[in-house]
C-alpha cells in the first residue's frame, strides 16, 4: 500500500497514493496508516483524492483507523472523489467523519 505522510503545523496529512481501497488491500491499508500515525500531529487528515474505488472492506478499514486513533486524535477526510463520497453518503458515514473538499481546506479548518 502506497501512502505518504506529511506533518504540517496544523495536522498530519496521510495521502493514499492508490486508486482502490478494497478487500484485497484493506489490511495493508490499516497497517500502513497505523505506522504513519506514530508520527505526532493533530488532527489526522486522510487525503483520499487519488482513491476512485472504495468497497465495504475499504470503508471498514477507514472506520478501523478512526477507532484506532480514538477521540484524542481526530481523523478527518479530504478530497473524496465522487464515487468514494457516494459510499460515505449512502452508508451515512458522512455524519461520522468530518469531510473536507480539499486538503488545504482541511488544514485551514484545523488551524
Amino acid at each position: 500500500m502506497d501512502i505518504s505522510a506529511t506533518l504540517n503545523p496544523t495536522g498530519l496529512v496521510i495521502r493514499v497514493n492508490e486508486a482502490r481501497i478494497d478487500a484485497a488491500v484493506a489490511i495493508e491499508f490499516k497497517e500502513a496508516v497505523r505506522a504513519a500515525v506514530d508520527a505526532p500531529g493533530n488532527p489526522i487528515i486522510l487525503d483520499l483524492s487519488k482513491v476512485t474505488f472504495l468497497d465495504s472492506s475499504g470503508l471498514g478499514a477507514v472506520v478501523a483507523v478512526l477507532k484506532l486513533l480514538g477521540p484524542e486524535r481526530p481523523l478527518q477526510l479530504a478530497g473524496l472523489t465522487p464515487s468514494v463520497a457516494k459510499v460515505f453518503r449512502l452508508t451515512r458515514m458522512d455524519s461520522i467523519f468530518t469531510i473536507h473538499e480539499t486538503v488545504p481546506g482541511a488544514l485551514k479548518a484545523a488551524g
